[in-house]
């Protein structure tokens, strides 16, 4: 067969092509207090918070800090913490460790900062689903509540959460606009004919020669996407040929944290820190904090009052600012000076988990 056009049959014209896979603008009706959905798959409109959800802050209001002593170690602890640090590390010997002399355990200050701020956030958008008889809880019922006249209840404070939920009398149903209301659609493989080409003889039906084994000889193959029906059942709305749509609400809980350690020892690296925990002498926790006053960091007092700010300007326009909490963290950390073998060294002792980090150590062998 030198052309196999004529007996690749003709599609169902009944059978629609496939439509778009979100419904077009202007598909959808609008809900009362949601106007200016389009429908679109990337839409999701955010609803700022109404005046009275947001509380503001009163004017030169402090938080007093109190004092707080600086944490030390021992020998023996600081030489634990290094034989632990020493057998995590398979190069160094554990000799050095054992038989060091040590010079000095300097104590150093430091302070890690911390503010959360627990945020709700309200946005929606235009769901749907097959529609199989399901009730339909439309504007027939009553007129929708506004995004934040929806009641919820909250998680656990401070704890990350995602939840969805449907608008009341948001919902209606309409044909679907993929295969309008078919439910099936034209296979795009075979364009609607249920056979195709075959490519190992290119319609021929002759391979070298030989009748081609894959077509039996027919030139034409059946369509595997749609097993030979020209048609395959509707992706969207499964073959229902109707579509329920309704508006989803999606409410997001976020823990929204800034952390803040002073950079003084320019021989640890801070992101060290982030590994650690610290003792949290200092909590002040409220609806909203104020910048801390009176501390002895100068540097901890000016960061509290610029993330605060920066908190309030970033979360109050977008989101309900349910609580917020500010710690000071004294975080531990000693450097230790030793000899071994009549030279120097030294590493660092940190966090209440009592790492340890050292740029030098005397031995990388794994001779024990």
């Amino acid at each position: 067969m030198d052309n196999t056009e004529d007996f690749l049959g003709s599609c169902d014209p009944n059978i629609p092509e496939e439509g778009p896979s979100a419904p077009p603008p202007g598909w959808l009706d609008d809900i009362h207090g949601y106007v200016g959905h389009k429908g679109g798959e990337d839409e999701n409109p955010l609803y700022p918070p109404p005046p009275a959800y947001n509380p503001q802050p009163e004017l030169n209001k402090n938080t007093v800090v109190p004092d707080v002593r600086v944490p030390t170690v021992s020998e023996d602890v600081a030489r634990d913490a290094l034989l632990k640090f020493v057998e995590s590390k398979w190069r160094y010997s554990s000799k050095p460790a054992r038989n060091l002399t040590f010079k000095e355990l300097r104590p150093l200050t430091v302070y890690r900062y911390r503010l959360e701020t627990y945020t709700e956030t309200r946005t929606s958008g235009w769901q749907f689903e097959a529609y199989n008889g399901q009730p339909v809880d439309g504007p027939q019922y009553g007129i929708s509540p506004p995004p934040w006249d929806i009641p919820l209840t909250l998680p656990q404070r401070y704890t990350n959460k995602v939840e969805k939920v449907r608008v009341p009398h948001s919902s209606f149903v309409k044909v679907c606009h993929k295969c309008n209301g078919f439910g099936r659609t034209r296979c795009i493989a075979c364009h609607g004919r249920g056979q195709k080409r075959c490519t190992f003889c290119h319609g021929h039906g002759v391979s070298r020669n030989n009748r081609c084994s894959s077509c039996h000889g027919r030139g034409l193959k059946r369509c595997i996407s749609c097993q030979g029906h020209g048609h395959k059942t509707c992706t969207v709305c499964h073959g229902c040929q109707n579509l329920l749509h309704f508006i989803q609400l999606t409410v997001t809980w976020k823990n929204n944290i800034a952390d803040f350690i002073p950079d003084r020892q320019p021989d640890f690296p801070d992101k060290k820190f982030e590994q650690v925990t610290g003792d949290p002498f200092f909590i002040d926790e409220n609806l909203l904090v104020y910048p801390l006053h009176g501390f002895p960091d100068q540097e901890i007092c000016n960061i509290s009052a610029k993330l605060i700010n920066e908190h309030l300007n970033s979360f109050s326009s977008t989101s309900r600012i349910l609580q917020q909490r500010q710690t000071i963290e004294m975080v531990p950390l000693t450097h230790a000076y030793y000899t071994y073998n009549g030279k120097d060294y030294s590493f660092f002792v940190y966090g209440l988990e009592n790492k340890v980090f050292t740029a030098k150590y005397p031995s990388a062998c794994s001779i024990l």
